[in-house]
């Protein structure tokens, strides 16, 4: 895979953004990021990942989303070579949309994502509702009732 190759071969994006790269709007890993990490983005592949899914299906499963944000979140996803879409030539008209091989290893990593906040979703309601303090601005990792040492 050449995708691997190349994350091997070069510094991260993680790293390059850590270090203070990567501030050029053009850079092509941003647009892909604020696609994939759009709330539609995360949901979609969090729902693609379990199987090939109707655009109705995916509506119906994505709450509150319009048909409109969909298309172009869906179209966005595609471009990126994420999202395949199969369209049949029936009347009505029928398509279904799954994962690339591409997409499963990005829906893995947002599954992964939405996993940890929903663990530690109790601590984060938690200091929505307390005033900060230096513990939660300076979290003891060593701590047992660190939420991130649970995990």
């Amino acid at each position: 895979m050449a995708t691997q190759t190349k994350l091997i071969a070069s510094e991260s994006f993680s790293a390059q953004v850590r270090r203070g790269g990567l501030t050029s709007t053009e850079c092509p890993c941003r647009e892909m990021l604020k696609d994939v990490t759009s709330p539609w983005g995360v949901l979609l592949l969090i729902v693609l990942m379990g199987d090939v899914r109707r655009f109705s299906e995916l509506r119906r499963m994505v709450g509150g989303v319009s048909e409109k944000m969909l298309s172009q979140t869906l179209k966005r996803l595609e471009a990126h070579g994420l999202v395949h879409r199969k369209s049949y030539e029936t009347v009505p008209p029928h398509v279904e949309y799954s994962l690339t091989p591409l997409g499963r290893i990005v829906g893995e990593r947002v599954e992964a994502l939405a996993d940890c906040i929903d663990t530690i979703l109790p601590d984060i309601l938690d200091a929505r509702r307390s005033p900060p303090s230096p513990k939660h601005a300076y979290p003891d990792l060593a701590s047992t009732d660190d939420p991130v040492t649970r995990l």
